[in-house]
């Protein structure tokens, strides 16, 4: 079958040529795949693999989920050595790949990065979903640092039931992991943009959507609120029963509050 547009676009129905027993015919292309691009946090892309697949068998949608380069042992791209550098460049790939209507959702560090798609204002970006994200200044309410912690330790801050959480893998030699060390070389030390809080002011009629953890010791759920509050077109759901991590711990929720599904708490912020 003759095609011009890459699957995942959303099209309008088109007529395209396709074989049939030795000459053609004119069939009515009707593709509308909701395509997707999930960013994961500095936990690395196995925190996003699992509802990955969670989300594209249950909306049949095309589900892009990148590994930020310097992650799990990618090389680095020139010239990319900031948040907002990074978010252009998966601009840039959604550019080449000629996508539309993408929701970006983001968890951590990923979150951010969707605050800083978002910002960018393109066309083929319809909407955000900021699951736990970092990246703002709350006053009272900072990021934890994660450069020292131990994994367990780690867990704990990041699961309301630690039980539920991956085994730590074994330490290799002594420091952050290399994940950690490619997460502060995008984000600073501090895990924070001294900006992006006044800038997501300008988002204007832009929809986003706040999904937290109740139980988040990374970043609180107040700092969540104040995430939501900072964009005219946001709603914040908490999770129950959640950390850091929803997409790991409670991946049907997350699911449901994403989509409006079941009896979620979700306001206007």
């Amino acid at each position: 079958m003759s095609t011009s547009a890459p699957a995942g676009s959303l099209r309008p129905t088109r007529v395209v040529s396709a074989p049939l027993a030795g000459g053609t015919v004119n069939v009515e292309d009707r593709d509308h795949t909701r395509p997707f691009l999930l960013l994961h946090g500095g936990g690395g892309p196995a925190t996003v693999t699992g509802f990955a697949e969670l989300l594209a068998q249950r909306t049949h949608s095309r589900v892009l989920t990148p590994t930020h380069p310097g992650f799990a042992g990618t090389p680095r791209v020139p010239g990319v050595d900031s948040t907002r550098a990074l978010a252009a460049a998966y601009v840039g790939m959604l550019d080449e790949l000629e996508l539309s209507e993408v929701t970006v959702i983001g968890n951590s560090f990923g979150g951010w990065l969707a605050a800083e798609i978002a910002l960018l204002g393109s066309p083929r970006v319809s909407s955000a979903v900021i699951v736990d994200g970092i990246g703002i200044e709350v006053e009272g309410h900072p990021v934890t640092s994660v450069a020292g912690l131990a994994p367990a330790d780690l867990q704990k801050l990041s699961f309301h039931d630690p039980r539920k959480a991956p085994a730590p893998t074994a330490a290799s030699g002594t420091g952050p992991s290399p994940d950690i060390q490619a997460l502060i070389s995008y984000t600073g030390p501090a895990m924070s943009d001294p900006t992006l809080l006044e800038r997501l002011r300008t988002l204007g009629d832009f929809p986003v959507h706040i999904v937290w953890g109740e139980s988040d010791g990374i970043v609180s759920p107040e700092y969540g609120k104040a995430y939501a509050a900072a964009i005219p077109m946001s709603m914040f759901t908490p999770l129950p029963r959640s950390g850091h991590l929803p997409q790991v711990e409670t991946p049907e929720e997350l699911l449901g509050a994403i989509f409006g599904l079941g009896d979620g708490a979700a306001g206007r912020a």
